[in-house]
């Protein structure tokens, strides 16, 4: 076994067992937090802030790429910008780039669990699951876009009622996301805006790639991790 081949499996030991935790935590935040948050649970935000703090501790643990500290930086200041903006001139704007701040993270996010999946070395069960982590990560890169629409297009999804609250729709734009990402799509909340509906129309369409290529990707790899010395 060469010297960099045992390099990669010492890193895979802290960074794969990661991917596991975090898709436990995000679990927790998308199926438990979030509606959580939506129904105003007393205290109901604390939790979740406490879950996503954890959840960005364990993307450090996984990231390997000064690419991804750039862009969460960067996702950070859209942030900060927004909210100033939101203080000073309440309305669309700040929302709309205080969601942008959400959908640069949680494409990092993709860009960095990607690499970690896909990386060289044997394919465990914990890169399985960091897949996971993936694909759920996409259902909340599109439910951030959805929100962007939404501040300055409030009709643009049917069945969520305009002037509702962010904070309060965020559970039901990740619904919707998830049943468009699942091509589940049970009719309840409908795309009415163009650009509404060629994100859902994307959104179905990665849907129903991903496992697919996912799955053609994972098997090479663990061909190639078997054949080395």
């Amino acid at each position: 076994m060469t010297r960099a081949w045992r390099r990669v499996i010492d890193r895979d030991r802290v960074r794969d067992p990661a991917l596991t935790a975090m898709l436990v935590v995000e679990c927790l935040l998308i199926f438990v937090a979030a509606p959580c948050v939506s129904f105003d649970f007393p205290g109901a935000r604390i939790p979740y802030e406490v879950g996503l703090l954890t959840f960005i501790a364990l993307l450090g643990l996984v990231s390997r790429s000064r690419l991804a500290g750039v862009v969460g930086a960067l996702a950070l200041v859209v942030a900060v910008i927004g909210a100033a903006l939101n203080l000073t001139v309440p309305g669309a704007p700040g929302s709309a780039i205080t969601h942008a701040a959400g959908l640069i993270a949680a494409l990092s996010v993709c860009y960095v669990v990607s690499n970690a999946v896909f990386a060289p070395g044997v394919i465990t069960g914990h890169r399985v699951r960091g897949a996971v982590v993936l694909y759920l990560t996409l259902g909340i890169v599109f439910a951030s876009a959805y929100r962007i629409i939404l501040e300055f297009a409030p009709t643009a999804l049917s069945g969520i009622p305009p002037g509702t609250p962010s904070w309060k729709a965020s559970g039901s734009i990740l619904y919707f996301s998830f049943i468009t990402l699942t091509s589940i799509g049970f009719g309840d909340i409908v795309p009415v805006h163009p650009i509404a509906r060629s994100l859902t129309n994307l959104e179905g369409i990665i849907g129903q790639l991903f496992p697919a290529t996912l799955l053609a990707r994972l098997v090479t790899l663990e061909l190639e991790a078997r054949r080395r010395p």
